[in-house]
């Protein structure tokens, strides 16, 4: 099975200097239908722009990862950490039993562009944690682990069965990933157009998998049917079927 989620059906959410889409129902934004997939929960593709950002707020029992995309994100927190997040890092932030922190644009002149994503822990009560990595090195047209439930492979920890890869294709080029029985998965275009079997997916754009077992993803040909000459990021979730 899969399952198409567009980019423009996400639901949106404009302040001064933010502009949110929200692949899951999130804040003001409520669709029965999309709130969530599995332990994936949220999946915000948020720009914010300079000196804008999230004052203090609260989490718990929450595993927030964040994808820099361009610029740098300033992170506080009740807990004395603070940090910036470059282009190509990844944040991942146990809430657990409670925190308070806030996200900024880092620069004065520079937009920031941000994935926000949440995944609800196997159990409640976590210690508040935080893991930060660069992945802006990461070889093209690769799926690279970028966060499993061991860390193992040099990849952040995430406290649930989620692994969760990241994939820069090349154009021309594309990667196969295999599900295990009772996987399911999640794919993220970032940016580029991707092809997945007969389904075309744009930036923004998100799909549902199961009962797959190779997933095969590359980019799209151009109209003509020469080598297109956009590449793609992609993020993609492997996660239990439950």
């Amino acid at each position: 099975m899969q399952a198409i989620r567009p980019a423009q059906a996400r639901g949106q959410a404009q302040l001064p200097g933010l502009h949110s889409q929200h692949s899951f129902s999130f804040g003001q934004y409520y669709d029965p239908a999309h709130m969530g997939f599995g332990p994936l929960r949220v999946i915000n593709e948020d720009r914010v722009a300079p000196g804008a950002g999230f004052p203090a707020h609260g989490h718990s029992d929450m595993e927030i990862i964040s994808v820099v995309r361009a610029g740098a994100m300033a992170h506080r927190d009740s807990l004395g950490h603070s940090s910036v997040i470059g282009a190509g890092e990844v944040q991942r932030m146990t809430a657990g039993t409670g925190i308070r922190h806030s996200e900024f644009n880092a620069s004065d002149d520079e937009a920031l562009e941000f994935l926000q994503i949440w995944i609800v822990p196997e159990e409640t009560g976590l210690a508040p944690s935080y893991e930060q990595k660069s992945f802006a090195a990461t070889a093209s047209n690769e799926l690279h682990l970028v966060g499993s439930r061991d860390g193992h492979l040099g990849s952040l920890t995430i406290h649930q069965d989620v692994d969760l890869y990241l994939a820069r294709l090349q154009p021309g080029h594309g990667v196969t990933h295999t599900l295990q029985a009772n996987r399911r998965a999640w794919l993220q275009v970032m940016s580029g157009s991707v092809a997945v079997g007969e389904a075309q997916l744009e930036s923004g754009d998100g799909l549902a998998v199961s009962h797959v077992a190779d997933l095969t993803i590359s980019t799209l040909a151009a109209a003509d049917g020469t080598q297109s000459p956009d590449s793609a990021e992609i993020l993609l979730f492997d996660m239990a079927d439950s």
